[in-house]
Order: structure tokens, then sequence, then C-alpha cells
């Protein structure tokens, strides 16, 4: 299998505005499509993340909570490459957004930091 990189990301949350409003207005993504799938009483949003990458956030009725447990088998988190790590940190935190302490990658030694979205889902700025 040859790839070109990677199309999206789908992420399932419990609260449609208030994930809406996260990732459109305090990360800043912007909105390629928004669609209400009547049949199952759902959305889908696809977001504009970076040049060409996407995240596609779905509503479901009901979902199951996620299992806060990023040693579980599964993936860990997402990670958004930045330019200026600590502009970023600013900026989400004043937007309310609690954000761990900046940390080096000991084996980049590329700084980076964690926080979470509406479901508590981790997210990760990597500085470029």
């Amino acid at each position: 299998m040859k790839t070109t990189g990677i199309h999206h990301i789908a992420i399932i949350c419990s609260d449609y505005e208030r994930s809406k409003r996260f990732y459109v207005e305090v990360l800043g993504f912007s909105i390629i499509q928004e669609t209400f799938r009547a049949q199952r009483n759902s959305y889908k949003l696809d977001l504009r993340v970076g040049e060409k990458q996407q995240i596609e956030l779905f509503s479901f009725a009901n979902p199951p909570e996620r299992i806060n447990n990023p040693e579980a088998c599964g993936l860990r988190h997402l990670a958004f490459e930045v330019d200026d790590i600590e502009q970023t940190v600013l900026e989400l935190k004043s937007k309310g957004v609690e954000v761990e302490n900046i940390r080096i990658d000991d084996i980049t030694d590329k700084r980076f930091t964690f926080f979470k979205d509406p479901d508590a889902l981790p997210l990760e700025i990597y500085e470029r």
C-alpha cells in the first residue's frame, strides 16, 4: 500500500454545538462542510486542519463514554504542529483552555504540551 498522507481523523463528540465551537472558535479550524443526516439524527462537520488535513466531527445520540486511559490500546492522542508553542499556549489559555506545562521531547529536543477537547480527548501541540 502506498499512501500520500492522512486524509482525515474522525472524532465522535457528546455535545455537537459545544465541540463545534471548540474546534472552530477556539482552535480556529475552518468549516469545509456541515451535514445533518436526518436518518441518523446526527451531524457530520468537516474541518480543515492545516493545508490538506481534515477532522470529521460526528454527533451521535448517546455515544459510549471514552475510556480515559492513555496507555489503553487504540488511538492515544492527536498532535497538531505549530510554529510558536508559547504563543499557541497563550492563545489557548486566553480562550479558557487548560494547558499542561511545556515539555521537551527527549528524542527530538522539540517542545510540546497537551490540552483536552470538550470530551476530554487528549490533544497535543508540537513545535515545528
